[in-house]
């Protein structure tokens, strides 16, 4: 089994006191003790190998931390732009994309969306899916999270596409000229930026406005993939293809 990742917020070779709520989860969850092999990085791709030296109380863990070292960011860069879901789904996407290697996540307030965040709703939810991806990051062992934006508008999200080096919005209706993302002409570096739409689809007026930014429409495959799941399927296929995953 693979070292359990920590977060810290500095990272230096050496003896390395872990405590709060991460020495909290290792100690009294995890229930780690000495001689047993640790992980720790800042989240930002700073990340140091580590060795228990000793368990103290409920919340402390000493840890001798070996050199530190900085995992560059991988390219191309993928984004996925998430329209938002309905309940719990938002997080579910937010958990399986980080899982199989997203750098950005861009939650987007389509005009379709049934879920609107607004006030301190939408304040609670952004906390939610940024936690979410930060838990997901330390379960799939990585140590660089996914960056999760502030909520986008339909004009943020043109903005957005118009600077990529390669622009893709997921559209299941072949009579809007999408192309399979399996064939595309990937970028091997820059910015791939890839729009998820709603249940209820992408509306024609946004579909023109990211057309004009100039992002194409693609299909995925035969089968219609919920919201919530498209992104993580779209993210692997792009993964795959780029050379990523090899």
């Amino acid at each position: 089994m693979t070292a359990p990742v920590f977060v810290v917020e500095a990272l230096r070779a050496g003896d390395f006191v872990l405590d709060g709520p991460e020495g909290r989860h290792a100690v009294s969850v995890k229930r780690l003790r000495a001689g047993e092999d640790v992980v720790l990085t800042d989240g930002h791709g700073r990340w140091a190998e580590g060795v228990v030296e000793a368990a103290e109380g409920k919340d402390r863990l000493v840890v001798r931390l070996g050199d530190v070292h900085e995992e560059p960011p991988e390219q191309p860069r993928i984004t996925v732009v998430q329209a938002l879901p309905k309940g719990d789904r938002g997080e579910l996407a937010v958990e399986t994309m980080t899982e199989t290697g997203v750098d950005a996540i861009v939650p987007w307030a389509a005009s379709r969306c049934i879920t609107q965040w607004k006030g301190e709703r939408g304040v609670k939810a952004l906390g939610k899916w940024r936690a979410t991806a930060r838990e997901a990051g330390k379960q799939s062992r990585r140590v660089r999270f996914p960056d999760v934006a502030d909520a986008a508008t339909s004009k943020q999200v043109a903005a957005l596409l118009a600077q990529a080096d390669f622009a893709a919005v997921l559209h299941e209706d072949r009579d809007y000229g999408s192309e399979p993302l399996a064939t595309a002409e990937l970028p091997a570096e820059g910015e791939i930026v890839l729009v998820v739409g709603p249940e209820g689809g992408v509306s024609p007026e946004e579909l023109a406005l990211f057309e004009e930014a100039g992002a194409k429409a693609y299909r995925l495959g035969r089968a219609v993939l919920r919201t919530s799941t498209a992104g993580t399927a779209a993210t692997a296929l792009l993964l795959g293809r780029t050379g990523r995953w090899s």
